[in-house]
């Protein structure tokens, strides 16, 4: 199944309830909805008034949702990603975890 793509564009609040994304509007005239978090696979947010919960980004990193994020430009300036699905960064964590004393000084070394 394709997933959907939901893109933020107006001044929204977003939270999750019962594995849902809700979304309310500042606008009282325009009506709640929600979205099933099972179907999302991206979520563009451009406009600067949206606020999301905690929990929702919880929940969307769980389904592996990528969120991008966007300036007053419209242009993206970030991704979210999950890390747990990534068997490359999940590699590159794990060396950097397990690299020895010297070696973490003598890159920090270099990096100062």
């Amino acid at each position: 199944m394709i997933k959907r793509t939901l893109f933020f564009g107006n001044p929204a609040y977003l939270s999750a309830k019962n594995e849902q994304i809700v979304i309310s509007y500042p606008d009282k005239e325009q009506e709640t909805k929600t979205v099933a978090i099972e179907d999302v696979g991206v979520v563009v947010l451009e406009n600067q008034q949206i606020t999301i919960t905690n929990g929702l980004l919880n929940k969307l990193i769980t389904n592996k949702v990528a969120l991008i994020n966007c300036d007053q430009q419209h242009m993206p300036i970030g991704l979210l990603m999950p890390l747990n699905g990534h068997t490359e960064q999940s590699e590159r964590f794990k060396n950097q975890i397990n690299a020895s004393i010297p070696l973490k000084k003598n890159l920090w070394q270099q990096t100062i």
